[in-house]
């Protein structure tokens, strides 16, 4: 019987399925629950800061305004009890003076002395009194006071308008000219009003403001029928409410205006068109939420790619020509791993704040100072990699074959390094981003207009903010969170892709 040959082929029921280096790491990746969870979580976030803020129908600088009434103090009134002296032009009466003249009014001696001058006191009515020196007319006291409407009244116009006033005329002559004195104390020249005899002052509380004899008035009766408001329309048309209130111990009274106001809509609660409500700045929370991920990953991505380029080049160097080149790069690394880097931050921010520079030039200088601060790691790494990769047979053929030493390191040695580069680059980006997150807290970070998660979170320094407007500080924490873990579950599962030898 003649023996047959059995062949056999490597048809598809046979054949042997060898997957590729980054098949196999992929492969393990997605074996890993968790770091799929972290690939979903990264994704999530990504889809919604960068997609999220294309979507969203406000700017992260748009403000939005509310009408609301507010109280603010808008006069203050106090009933003169006390003596208010009016001195002639050119003529000085001080203080020590008037001290000296209550004293001589108080024992009813008509004359008083005070620096070699001798003074004399007249009673004119009911709390006005001349004070002559040498027998001129000096300054007259008096609790009534002459309140003047437009220009300003000379001495004597107002002494004598005090004399008629006080002993109940209707009329009196001054510099020539002859006023009236109607029953409600209005000084009156030609017909005109020209000023009024009260005894209330009356004191706007902003500069600029100039109080109208009608609000007087209206001010004077209800504080005379002690009321507690009352309503005034002025002369621009304008209705408000004004609350009297009286300050027992000042002996004064505070006047409240109550006005529409538009205002920033700080605070407002989450709704249908304001999703996670508004901030203090009456800013949209969900679209600044959205900007503030873009300003929180662009940081972690850059900072990571600055660290990341310094070390593989200066960690390369070091690795693959040793003796002192790597022992003068590794002094240099280990002066930046005493550096103090936060407290280093935390001044320069200090003084980008005391030179108001401008947040788009501050983010970069952020981004510029974390790189430069964070690449001795990933330079030690790097060296240690290279270290052992050098010996190998493949690197002492590529020296036989006179491939120049950049060639050698930047083509041979480092795509080795690469799988644990990606597994330390993204354990850093979570890092990097917390601490990006820590400095916008302090205020040292990314500075208003622009967004990130850390300044979202500011305001939980106001203990009020904290526990009354949730929706203002949890939503940042919570994505802080999630793209951290995400970062950290990636970064794990990377780590256990690329080396097989671990099991999970």
């Amino acid at each position: 019987m003649e023996n047959k040959k059995e062949t056999y082929s490597l048809n598809d029921d046979r054949r042997v399925r060898v997957l590729s280096p980054g098949a196999m790491v992929a492969k393990r990746f997605f074996r890993n629950r968790l770091a799929v969870v972290g690939l979903i979580m990264l994704l999530t976030m990504f889809v919604f800061s960068f997609i999220g803020g294309l979507l969203s129908p406000y700017d992260q600088d748009e403000q939005f305004y509310a009408t609301t009434q507010q109280q603010q103090e808008y006069v203050g009134v106090v009933r003169n009890n006390d003596f208010r002296y009016t001195v002639a032009d050119g003529m000085e009466f001080g203080s020590a003076a008037q001290a000296q003249f209550l004293l001589a009014q108080g024992k009813g001696e008509s004359t008083f002395s005070y620096k070699d001058v001798t003074y004399e006191w007249v009673e004119e009515g009911a709390d006005l009194y001349s004070i002559y020196a040498n027998g001129t007319l000096l300054a007259f006291a008096a609790k009534d006071i002459v309140n003047e409407e437009e220009a300003a009244l000379p001495f004597s116009v107002k002494y004598e308008a005090l004399k008629a006033y006080v002993n109940g005329e209707t009329s009196f002559t001054a510099e020539g000219a002859s006023y009236e004195l109607d029953e409600e104390g209005n000084i009156i020249e030609n017909g005109a009003v020209i000023g009024y005899v009260s005894r209330f002052v009356v004191r706007s509380q902003e500069n600029g403001v100039v109080i109208s004899r009608d609000f007087r008035e209206a001010l004077e009766d209800a504080i005379e029928t002690e009321v507690s408001d009352f309503v005034y329309t002025g002369e621009d048309g304008e209705t408000y409410t004004y609350e009297i209130t009286y300050n027992a111990s000042a002996q004064n009274w505070s006047v409240l205006q109550t006005k529409d106001t538009y205002v920033y809509d700080r605070y407002a609660s989450p709704s249908s068109r304001h999703w996670l409500g508004l901030d203090t700045n009456g800013m949209d929370m969900l679209t600044r939420l959205m900007y503030g991920g873009r300003v929180s990953l662009v940081i972690g991505f850059i900072v990571v790619l600055i660290a990341a380029f310094l070390g593989i080049i200066l960690g390369g160097i070091a690795g693959y020509f040793g003796r002192w080149v790597d022992n003068l790069i590794m002094r240099i690394v280990d002066i930046f791993y005493c550096i103090p880097s936060m407290p280093l931050i935390i001044i320069l921010g200090s003084a980008m704040d005391n030179a108001q520079m401008d947040s788009q030039l501050r983010m970069l200088y952020l981004m510029l100072i974390l790189g430069f601060l964070s690449w001795p790691s990933i330079a030690r790494m790097v060296r240690g990699q290279i270290l052992l990769l050098r010996e190998q047979e493949f690197m002492t053929a590529a020296e036989a074959s006179g491939i120049r030493a950049s060639r050698r390191i930047f083509k041979h040695l480092i795509p080795n390094v690469i799988p644990q580069l990606i597994v330390i680059c993204t354990m850093s980006l979570g890092s990097t981003i917390i601490t990006e997150s820590t400095l916008s807290f302090l205020g040292l970070g990314v500075k208003f207009p622009f967004a990130s998660w850390g300044n979202i979170m500011t305001d939980v320094n106001d203990a009020f903010v904290m526990t009354h407007y949730w929706y203002i500080w949890i939503p940042a924490g919570i994505c802080l969170l999630i793209t951290v873990l995400g970062f950290n579950f990636v970064g794990d599962g990377l780590r256990d892709a690329f080396d097989p030898r671990m099991k999970r």
